[in-house]
């Protein structure tokens, strides 16, 4: 798999009577791929994986391989045990998806070699490339990740966890144990704020949660922070660090402000599932009054 440009993590919009609502999910998507979207991951965290059931699971990783026909490669989340992890990635094969997503299993801290084997009994089991996320339980040392790395079908690493200084030692160590045909990607909630520290230690590519509502903003802070120009400064300090201070305020926010982000530009895609909450309506205000920030900064550039 190739990927060129922001990440893109579609929402899983839910209708009033709080099931998938795949009409808006098409649209949702469609419009993502449109704004030259590097990759679609759906139903991932973002999409809420762990709010899913096996048949809704399907259904989002079957749309998103449809709309996307081809024009960006898609990848589907897969996570929790490891009897779950492999039939979310058999059934992602099985729909056409390029790759999984493999998440942390549930409320287990494990040993690496624990760890690793988790990884692995995975990617042994169905012929896809894996993306190994890090985050929560799934912790991995630089030896471990260079391991997995010469797993034939381990073609990637997201970091969640945000150490910068290990993931330099985990980009050199895989470097050197398997060459450059690896992908490395900034998977923390609003990379926009860390893609220069990741950067500067050999990873580019990152996924992009505003990208989900505001693909303007996401785009022209893409564009003027790889040309040098002064705007991303501005976007940064601007849209991205108030954005995080909302985002700071309760814990699953990071999903929770992008689907009401999204309700705001126009998309049904319902509020999110428990345990996760929405918004209160003094915080949808101040998020709306954010995206007019961040959309009058796209119009300056």
């Amino acid at each position: 798999m190739q990927f060129d440009g922001i990440l893109f993590f579609p929402l899983t919009p839910f209708d009033s009577k709080g099931n998938v609502n795949e009409s808006v999910l098409t649209e949702h998507i469609a419009s993502g791929v449109e704004h030259g979207a590097g990759g679609v991951f759906a139903a991932c965290g973002t999409g809420e994986i762990h709010a899913l059931s096996a048949a809704e699971h399907a259904t989002v990783v079957r749309r998103a391989v449809e709309v996307s026909a081809g024009r960006t490669p898609v990848v589907a989340g897969a996570g929790g045990s490891v009897g779950t992890a492999v039939e979310q990635t058999a059934l992602a094969r099985e729909v056409g998806a390029d790759g999984v997503l493999l998440l942390p299993p549930y409320l287990v801290n494990a040993p690496q070699k624990g760890l690793v084997d988790y990884v692995r009994t995975v990617a042994d089991a169905v012929d896809i490339p894996v993306v190994i996320y890090q985050r929560g339980t799934l912790d991995l040392d630089p030896d471990s990740v260079a391991e997995l790395a010469r797993v034939p079908n381990v073609v990637g690493f997201k970091d969640g966890v945000g150490d910068v200084g290990r993931m330099h030692q985990i980009v050199l160590a895989v470097r050197q144990a398997h060459g450059e045909d690896f992908t490395f990607f900034n998977g923390l909630p609003t990379a926009e704020l860390t893609v220069g520290a990741y950067s500067a230690v050999g990873v580019p590519l990152y996924s992009s949660a505003a990208f989900a509502f505001v693909p303007e903003v996401a785009n022209t802070f893409y564009q003027a922070f790889h040309a040098g120009d002064a705007l991303a400064g501005r976007i940064l300090r601007e849209f991205y660090e108030p954005f995080v201070r909302l985002r700071d305020r309760t814990p699953g926010y990071a999903v929770s402000l992008v689907k009401a982000g999204s309700r705001l530009r126009g998309f049904e895609v319902g509020g999110v599932r428990a345990p996760l909450a929405d918004p209160t309506p003094q915080e949808e205000n101040a998020l709306a009054e954010l995206i007019e920030t961040g959309l009058a900064l796209v119009k300056e550039g």
